[in-house]
């Protein structure tokens, strides 16, 4: 497992759950406004964290601890993080796992191995702006598609979100993004956040007036809306 950060504890990343954050380096995606620019573009080996230092924190704080929050980067592009995941579930601790979707094969085999307890998915914009939201030109949403179909047939807890920014997001395109995931029980919208180490350039947050519009146009499809940033 490429390791590049470790949080030791969060009460947010994890709901309903006293967790850590483990986090992976290397993404598919290049996100202009993705605040973990450096997981994705700036990996160097002097900063990988051992697996060993993760396994030996949670082992002394069972009982405070009770759940794994595993982001990135792309947690499913690491070749074990099954194994990796096994371990973590063999301590007793539940796994909520981030992923962007474009990995669909490996997210079910982890949800039907029943190794994930919760499951974060980034839904990055409407069909027709995808590859620009994502930095990929032409991008191929099928993959997409088939996380969010899995996600909707109920096989674990989930929930869809969406980080919006001014540049790259309007009302119209999260009213097409919810149409797409229709019924889903859980969507949150996240206002962007300038991190200072951003991918791109020349991004900002989108003011609370527009929060509230692309809520309510949510709402029109989603069962749940809440907004994250105000």
């Amino acid at each position: 497992m490429r390791i590049h950060g470790f949080q030791k504890m969060t009460l947010l990343d994890f709901p309903g759950r006293v967790a850590c954050t483990v986090f992976t380096g290397g993404c598919n995606l290049r996100c202009p406004f993705c605040h973990n620019a450096l997981l994705v573009t700036e990996l160097s080996n002097d900063d990988i964290i051992p697996e060993e230092s993760v396994f030996s924190y949670l082992k002394k704080r069972k009982g405070i601890l009770d759940g794994v929050a595993i982001t990135g980067g792309e947690p499913l592009l690491q070749p074990d993080i099954a194994s990796f995941i096994r371990k973590i579930k063999a301590m007793g601790y539940s796994v909520k796992l981030d992923t962007n979707g474009a990995y669909p094969a490996k997210l079910r085999d982890l949800v039907e191995e029943g190794i994930v307890d919760y499951v974060a998915m980034d839904v990055k914009n409407c069909r027709e702006k995808y590859g620009e939201t994502v930095g990929i030109p032409n991008f191929d949403v099928s993959k997409i598609e088939e996380s969010i179909s899995f996600l909707l047939s109920g096989n674990v807890d989930f929930e869809f979100r969406t980080t919006v920014v001014r540049e790259f997001h309007t009302v119209e395109d999260i009213e097409k993004l919810s149409r797409w995931i229709a019924g889903t029980p859980k969507y949150f919208i996240q206002n962007f956040t300038d991190s200072g180490n951003l991918i791109g350039e020349n991004m900002h947050e989108c003011s609370k007036e527009t929060l509230l519009l692309m809520r309510s146009a949510a709402l029109k499809y989603v069962r749940s809306c809440e907004i994250r940033g105000i």
